[in-house]
């Protein structure tokens, strides 16, 4: 699938996203931090990736938190996924929230999120007055057990 996208000139210097091995599903992408941010323990900032993309109809692009940021550094995506419309053509900005006790600085480059194409199907919403019966019905939270 190509993409099409546009490197802002806050980030002509930066690599674009790109899959870190052959198997990977995301794509790291990289903070456009024009000097280092600070991002205070217990708070939440947006991160400029200096990127636009036109993503196809039908498909989304999904940020996503990096694993080895979220487990060493308490560093989160926040509302992840979350998700980049096909109609969007603003920059990429990518929420962090920081959970740790430390404060974590954001370095121009620095791998800071992933991005993930998915594709989606729309609906139509179909108005009734009840619906089929199933076993679980209306349990939820638990409701099927902890135990195989």
């Amino acid at each position: 699938m190509n993409i099409s996208i546009v490197v802002l000139p806050h980030a002509q210097d930066l690599p674009i996203p790109a899959y870190a091995s052959d198997g990977a599903a995301g794509m790291d992408v990289c903070a456009a931090v024009s000097e280092p941010m600070t991002l205070p323990a217990g708070k939440i900032v947006m991160v400029p990736t200096g990127l636009c993309v036109a993503i196809p109809r039908g498909y989304e692009m999904q940020v996503r938190s990096r694993s080895g940021l979220a487990a060493k550094q308490g560093v989160f995506a926040l509302n992840s996924p979350g998700t980049i419309d096909s109609d969007y053509r603003g920059e990429i900005k990518v929420i962090l929230a920081n959970f740790s006790s430390e404060d974590v600085v954001i370095e121009r480059g620095m791998r800071i999120a992933q991005l993930v194409m998915a594709q989606h199907a729309t609906v139509q919403w179909d108005v009734v007055g009840s619906l089929d019966e199933t076993r679980r019905g209306e349990g939820g939270f638990g409701s099927t057990g902890v135990h195989v």
